[in-house]
């Protein structure tokens, strides 16, 4: 099977240079064993990744790291990036072997792949300024609604402790000050193997929150 360069082009608003580049980004091992998407795909996935990172930077200056890192999971991750390639069309032009079957959106890898594997021949072809123009239209939509949702120190720090313990923080409830309308209570909480760290509130979740904020700082985990 060959490419229809023309329609390609027509379909990405392109000129291309290299015609053997974007084949092979767009040829699936089911087709070729040697000559196939994958080192282009691995190219196209750091050259993505790059461009949106300086993106998230420059659009999110007064975001720390962790927020940061959450939104640009979002927009390299498979779903995305499949979505993408369906989008722009590739599920028309990527060359399967004889007996796979169609590409529809259900195929998730292989338009990932696909959509990384285009990036890095475009890269190639066009260079990194052309690059980053091309990356930053076909995600434009997605830079624009890459909203996370921010947990709450509680539930990030029960993620944190079953994710690597296997096992529910300990929060303890050791004494409350004050009138009865107007109280503060105090309390203390602890994972596996950690000291306990104490929190104050004017309400027992709000002295939750207040020490599971304390440990997480303490463990470094934003």
């Amino acid at each position: 099977m060959k490419i229809n360069i023309s329609n390609l082009e027509n379909k990405l608003k392109i000129k291309i240079k290299n015609i053997s580049l974007y084949t092979e980004a767009l040829t699936h091992k089911s087709a070729n064993i040697e000559k196939n998407n994958e080192k282009l795909e691995f190219l196209g996935d750091r050259v993505i990744g790059l461009i949106l990172s300086k993106k998230l930077y420059d659009l999110y200056p007064n975001e720390n790291e962790g927020i940061l890192d959450k939104r640009f999971s979002k927009l390299v991750n498979k779903k995305t990036c499949c979505n993408i390639g369906w989008l722009m069309g590739l599920q028309n032009f990527i060359i399967l072997s004889d007996t796979k079957k169609k590409i529809t959106r259900k195929d998730e890898k292989i338009l990932s792949d696909a959509c990384e594997a285009l990036i890095g021949a475009v890269y190639i072809d066009k260079g990194f300024n052309f690059a980053i123009e091309f990356v930053e239209k076909l995600w434009k939509s997605h830079l624009n609604s890459s909203n996370v949702t921010i947990l709450d120190p509680k539930t990030r720090l029960q993620e944190y402790s079953l994710k690597k313990f296997k096992k529910l923080p300990i929060y303890k409830l050791l004494n409350s000050k004050g009138p009865r309308h107007n109280p503060t209570f105090k309390i203390s909480v602890s994972i596996y193997e950690s000291k306990e760290f104490f929190g104050m509130g004017k309400s027992i979740q709000k002295a939750e929150q207040n020490g599971a904020y304390k440990l997480l700082k303490n463990i470094k985990i934003d």
